[in-house]
């Protein structure tokens, strides 16, 4: 990772446990890529030391390049590990978790660009850890309404795309074939797919952007029926990915989760360090126990293990 002058809060201290190494150990085992390292995430080891890891589906070439992604970019050329949806399935359950995420490099060389391996994957998942809730963080598919029902279809209990970036930074930022207007489309479109499905979005700050255009953004995405959001700092991974902007304050952090709140998100998780689908588990329980709560003002603790499979 580039070393550059940071604030003190996006300061992170590595460190290595027992946890950590057994995760480890476990991925590399059953031939799994994890976003954690190929993207040089902050959280890798606080994640990784509690049990919660972020693995990618699909391999580790993705068929875009965004100019933000530390993912190496190519042509993966059609190649698909067919008996990865029953390692991903394995690990969970000796893993012993309540929450888990999936994603996917983008495959724009596969005919449905990952959807079915996304929805076998979705299957055993479920098969093989009765009870446990799923959220999936998935590419737009080009917006393909059949290839985004084959996902909805099998069942997650999230459906997250990110939106990345404000309208106005999109070409920027990322890959032509990533359009601003079509990420909405695609939350929207999972909404009209299954109206109780629950969908989430994440925002990258730090690029350039002004606070109205947040704004902007944040609405736009209640607009398209979004539940859930989060808001993180970009971190440039390398010299040849964009710069960074601007190291946001975590009092405008505070001021982004609020706006997020009056606009009516069910939760904003906003922070330096937070990435899309950081701690997700737990706020997704959380939100859930305090809808199943009577109307008390009483909080209730929630011990579920969350983990981000990335």
């Amino acid at each position: 990772m580039l070393r550059e002058a940071r604030p003190a809060w996006l300061t992170v201290t590595p460190r290595e446990d027992q946890e950590y190494a057994k995760l480890k150990g476990l991925f590399g085992e059953l031939g799994l890529h994890t976003v954690c390292e190929e993207a040089r995430c902050p959280n890798m080891h606080e994640c990784w030391g509690s049990g919660t890891a972020t693995i990618m589906l699909l391999g580790d070439v993705c068929s875009r390049a965004c100019r933000f992604c530390m993912v190496k970019a190519g042509k993966p050329n059609g190649l698909v590990d067919r008996f990865e949806p029953e390692h991903v399935a394995y690990a969970l359950s000796k893993m012993k978790l309540s929450y888990v995420v999936l994603t996917s490099v983008d495959r724009d060389d596969l005919p449905d660009g990952g959807a079915s391996h996304f929805a076998r994957t979705i299957t055993e998942v479920k098969r093989r850890s009765p009870g446990i809730m799923v959220e999936v963080l998935i590419p737009d598919f080009q917006n393909d309404i059949d290839m985004l029902r084959t996902v909805v279809s099998a069942g997650p209990d999230v459906v997250a795309h990110n939106i990345e970036t404000t309208m106005f930074l999109t070409a920027k930022v990322r890959d032509p074939r990533a359009g601003y207007w079509q990420s909405l489309s695609v939350l929207r479109n999972v909404k009209k797919l299954d109206g109780r499905m629950m969908t989430k979005s994440s925002i990258m700050v730090g690029l350039g952007e002004e606070e109205e255009e947040v704004r902007l953004t944040m609405k736009h995405l209640r607009d398209a029926g979004v539940d859930f959001l989060t808001v993180g700092q970009y971190l440039r991974p390398s010299r040849r990915h964009l710069p960074v902007a601007e190291y946001v304050s975590p009092e405008r952090f505070d001021a982004y989760r609020a706006m997020g709140e009056r606009m009516g998100f069910l939760y904003v998780a906003s922070g330096p360090l937070v990435r899309s689908s950081y701690r997700a588990g737990e706020f997704f329980v959380r939100h859930q126990t305090c809808r199943e709560q009577p109307q008390t003002g009483t909080q209730r603790a929630s011990s579920h293990t969350s983990v981000s499979i990335k």
